[in-house]
């Protein structure tokens, strides 16, 4: 059995889709994923895939009557039904993911109209889904589609330690090298400003840990979150701020970690998928729904009168 799992992005829900392959796989498919090219470097390390394809849809959108565009679409297509999956899984739900999923010429599983941020790209999915209300978390949420689809379920939470057996590239292992042992990674971005906590937070709990446990300071950041980084940086004199970095360099700076401190982003999902110790910071988002599934009691939930002092709190309670 062929089986194509399409998550486009991004970084934390690519993450949490992860399961989804790994099953199939267990039970003895072929699988192949569909992704936008700037998760190439997450998925190209991961063991249960034997294909993976790339959709360049935010070009497109830009071009979407281009010469260019058209033509990197219809080799896509022609790649994706030359590979015949049995079935393809769109766990994204929306219409750019369910209408790349029907290129491959296969039915569609799909979440149903009401689980879908845009409910009506539903028609284009020959089975939908809707998961039980049990099924709180992302994760458990993709693996009803995994069920649907045929695919017996025997692990749960997602596993990125496959990063990890990657050498770590020159920048990242150049970094670690110079780092101070034991250090904290914080990462203060956000893929929204309401997920951010705020680097003036950041930065008083990095200073009560370097003071109390004598954890190093560490930051680490992604695409776009290079203000906020510069920002933490400067309150925290003595910091070391990360080098730009690749998914596999990230994961080793992760796991040499002795705390990640993070809000509701990608990397955090990282840092749970690999088995480091988190601290996940939620504010507007739910945990249940979207924090760490490896380790849910990692995750804090904060308000406008929660306390440096109860986060730094916590973080020595993780640490113990």
């Amino acid at each position: 059995m062929r089986i194509l799992v399409v998550r486009l992005s991004a970084m934390g829900d690519i993450i949490h889709a992860l399961p989804v392959a790994e099953n199939a796989r267990r039970a003895g498919a072929r699988v192949a994923w569909l992704a936008e090219p700037e998760y190439a470097g997450l998925l190209e390390p991961a063991p249960f895939l034997d294909r993976l394809f790339l959709a360049d849809t935010k070009r497109w959108r830009g071009h979407p009557l281009s010469v260019s565009a058209r033509r990197e679409l219809f080799a896509l297509r022609r790649a994706l039904c030359a590979w015949a999956p049995d079935v393809t899984i769109d766990t994204q739900g929306l219409w750019k993911s369910a209408f790349l999923s029907r290129q491959a010429g296969a039915p569609v599983v799909g979440f149903a109209a009401s689980q879908r941020r845009e409910p009506a790209s539903s028609l284009l999915c020959a089975r939908r889904v809707r998961p039980s209300p049990e099924a709180r978390h992302v994760v458990d949420r993709n693996l009803a589609l995994a069920e649907a689809a045929g695919v017996p379920v025997r692990a749960r939470a997602p596993d990125a330690a496959f990063l990890l057996e990657r050498p770590n590239p020159p920048p990242a292992a150049e970094f670690l090298s110079k780092l101070p042992r034991p250090f904290a990674l914080y990462h203060p971005g956000a893929g929204r400003p309401e997920k951010a906590w705020g680097e003036e937070n950041f930065a008083r709990v990095a200073g009560r840990l370097l003071s109390e446990r004598g954890l190093a300071p560490v930051i680490s950041w992604g695409p776009g979150d290079e203000p906020r980084a510069r920002r933490l940086a400067a309150l925290l004199p003595g910091a070391a701020a990360a080098p730009p970095l690749d998914p596999v360099g990230l994961a080793h700076v992760i796991a040499a970690s002795s705390l990640f401190v993070a809000g509701d982003t990608g990397p955090l999902h990282l840092a749970d998928a690999l088995g480091a110790r988190t601290l996940a910071l939620f504010g507007p988002t739910e945990p249940e729904r979207n924090g760490p599934y490896r380790h849910p009691a990692s995750a804090l939930r904060y308000n406008a009168s929660t306390s440096v002092e109860a986060v730094a709190g916590r973080a020595a309670e993780l640490l113990a």
